[in-house]
C-alpha cells in the first residue's frame, strides 16, 4: 500500500477509534435505560444517548474522513480483505448519510428516543393513543431519511425495500413474499390439522409458581451449559429481553421472570445466550479492523433461534436438562415426566404475544407485522386510531385469536419505536438455521453431543462455518458459503412438518 493510502487508512482508523468511545458509552446507557433506569429519568437519559450518538455521527461527517473513505474505495483493489470490507461498508454509510446534516441526525435520534419512552407509557396503560403520534413521527422520519439516501448501484424500488436492504443487504420484498407465501401455503393447513388432532399435550404444570431466585439459578445453569463466557459478559433482568455487545469483552444478556411462566425465562435466556455466543466468538481481528458488527439481523436471529429452538426444544436437550429442572423446580416437576416436558415445550397453541409464541406459530407473528409494515411504508397505510384494529384482524385471520387490549396486541413489542424494516429477520433467521443445521448434521451427531452436554463441537462448528465470515458477506452469499445452496425456506418447512406431524400424530 502506498504511503498516501496508508495515511488515509490511519485517518479512518483514528476516527473510528474515537467514534467507538462514544458508541461504547451509548451502549452502556442503553443497557442501563432498559434495565434499571428510573421511569422518570428515561426521557432525560434518552436525550443524553441521542447527544452522544450524534457526536459519533459528527466525527464521520468530517471532510478529511469522507475524503479518505472515497479515496480508499476508489483504490480498494490495493487493500487487504478486512480493510476492503470496512471501506465498502463506510462508503455505503457515506452515501446513506452524505445528505444528512449533524443537526438533522440529532433531530432524527430524538424522535426514536421519544418514541421508546412513549411506547413504554402506552404499553403500561394498554393504550395505543399514547404512542400513536410518536409512531406517526417515526414513520415520517424514516421516510425522510430514506429520501435522502444515495446508492452506489441501482436504487431500491421502494422505501420499504430501501429499509430492508439497510438491514439485510440484498433481500427484497419479492424474496420475503416468496418465503412467507410458501410458509402460509404449507403451514396454514397444518395448523388446522394440529388443532384437530386427538393428541392432547399436558401443560397444566407450566403455570405452577416459581421464585425469581429459582429462575435466576436456572438461567445461570443454561448459560454455562451452552458455553456463554461469564468473564466476558453478564446477565440481568429487563421488561423486554435483549442482548447487547458493549465491547470486545462485554456481551450482556437479559431475561424477564414471570412467577407462573418459568419456561419464558428459560427459553429467552437460551435465545439471548445464542446472540451472545455469536458476539463472544467474533474473530479478534475483526475488532482490530472495525468490522466486528457487520452481521445482519437475520444472521444474528438465525443463531439465537438455532440455540433456542433447534437445540433447546429438541428431545436431546430436554433429556439433558430434565434432571436439573427437577432439582431447581421441585414444586413443578414432582409429577412431570421427561416426555411430558418435551411435549409441553413444543405444544402448538396460537397465542397473542410473539415472544411467548410456540415454535410452530411464531412465524405467523412475523408475517403479520411484515404485512403491516409494507402497508405503512409503501402502501400509504396511516398511523391512526384504526391501526390496532388492522393488527387485531390479522391475528384473527392467521391465528384465529384477537387481542383484548393494545398491550397484548399492537403494543407488545418495542421495535416500531426504532422504525421499520428489520422485523422479518426473526423469521428469515429460522430459515437460515434450518439450512445450516442440515449441513452441520453431515459433520456432527448433533443429538448425541447435546444429550451429553457437550457444546464444544457444536460451538466450534458454528464459529468456523457460521460466525467466521458473517462480517464479510452479504446474507445470500453467506448462507450459500455455509451450505453450498441458495437460500430456501424448504428446510425449515420440512423440519416443522416432520417434527410436528410426529408430535401430534398426524
Amino acid at each position: 500500500m502506498s504511503p498516501e493510502l496508508e495515511k488515509q487508512k490511519k485517518i479512518i482508523f483514528d476516527t473510528l477509534a474515537e467514534a467507538e468511545k462514544y458508541t461504547h458509552a451509548v451502549h452502556v446507557l442503553n443497557f442501563d435505560e432498559e434495565t434499571i433506569c428510573p421511569e422518570d429519568a428515561m426521557e432525560e437519559q434518552g436525550e443524553l444517548i441521542s447527544f452522544l450518538s450524534n457526536k459519533a455521527f459528527v466525527l464521520t461527517k468530517d471532510k478529511g474522513f469522507e475524503e479518505a473513505v472515497i479515496s480508499l474505495h476508489e483504490n480498494n483493489i490495493k487493500l487487504e480483505d478486512s480493510d476492503k470490507i470496512l471501506v465498502d461498508r463506510l462508503y455505503r454509510d457515506y452515501l446513506q448519510t452524505k445528505n444528512i446534516t449533524p443537526e438533522q441526525d440529532l433531530e432524527f435520534r430524538k424522535v426514536y428516543s421519544k418514541a421508546f419512552v412513549d411506547w413504554l407509557a402506552a404499553k403500561k396503560a394498554a393504550d395505543f393513543s399514547l404512542f400513536k403520534d410518536s409512531l406517526a413521527k417515526v414513520k415520517e422520519t424514516q421516510l425522510k431519511e430514506v429520501s435522502l439516501w444515495e446508492y452506489e448501484g441501482e436504487k431500491p424500488s421502494s422505501p420499504y425495500n430501501a429499509l430492508l436492504n439497510a438491514y439485510e443487504r440484498g433481500v427484497t420484498t419479492a424474496d420475503l413474499d416468496k418465503a412467507f407465501g410458501a410458509f402460509k401455503e404449507r403451514m396454514t393447513p397444518m395448523l388446522s390439522a394440529i388443532q384437530k388432532s386427538k393428541k392432547k399435550i399436558r401443560t397444566d404444570f407450566l403455570s405452577r409458581r416459581v421464585t425469581d431466585e429459582q429462575q435466576r439459578e436456572m438461567a445461570e445453569y443454561l448459560l454455562h451449559l451452552i458455553g456463554y463466557d461469564f468473564k466476558r459478559g453478564a446477565f440481568t433482568t429487563t421488561e423486554h429481553p435483549f442482548t447487547d455487545s458493549l465491547g470486545r469483552n462485554d456481551a450482556r444478556v437479559t431475561t424477564h421472570y414471570y412467577p407462573t411462566m418459568f419456561l419464558s425465562s428459560m427459553f429467552s435466556i437460551v435465545h439471548e445466550g445464542g446472540h451472545a455466543l455469536f458476539m463472544q466468538q467474533q474473530p479478534r481481528a475483526d475488532f482490530d479492523h472495525f468490522v466486528n458488527d457487520l452481521q445482519t439481523n437475520a444472521m444474528h436471529e438465525s443463531v439465537s433461534r438455532f440455540y433456542e429452538n433447534r437445540i433447546g426444544r429438541s428431545k436431546a436437550f430436554i433429556h439433558l436438562i430434565y434432571p436439573k429442572c427437577c432439582e431447581i423446580f421441585p414444586q413443578v416437576f414432582s409429577d412431570v415426566s421427561e416426555q411430558e416436558l418435551y411435549e409441553a415445550v413444543n405444544v402448538v397453541e396460537p397465542s397473542l404475544i410473539r415472544t411467548e409464541a410456540d415454535e410452530f406459530t411464531y412465524t405467523f407473528h412475523i408475517i403479520i407485522r411484515y404485512e403491516l409494515e409494507k402497508e405503512l411504508v409503501d402502501g400509504g397505510l396511516a398511523v391512526d386510531e384504526h391501526l390496532p384494529e388492522k393488527w387485531n384482524s390479522l391475528y384473527e385471520k392467521y391465528l384465529g385469536i384477537r387481542p383484548a387490549n393494545d398491550k397484548e396486541g399492537i403494543l407488545q413489542d418495542v421495535h416500531w419505536a426504532d422504525g421499520f424494516g428489520y422485523f422479518q429477520a426473526y423469521a428469515i433467521g429460522n430459515m437460515y438455521n434450518a439450512m445450516y443445521y442440515n449441513r452441520m448434521k453431515e459433520d456432527i451427531d448433533i443429538d448425541a453431543e447435546v444429550a451429553a452436554g457437550n457444546f464444544k463441537k457444536i460451538n466450534s462448528w458454528m464459529a468456523n462455518h457460521v460466525f467466521a465470515k458473517a462480517n464479510y458477506m452479504a446474507p445470500k452469499d453467506w448462507i450459500h458459503d455455509i451450505t453450498g445452496r441458495d437460500f430456501t425456506p424448504d428446510d425449515f418447512l420440512d423440519y416443522l412438518t416432520e417434527k410436528y406431524s410426529a408430535l401430534y400424530e398426524l
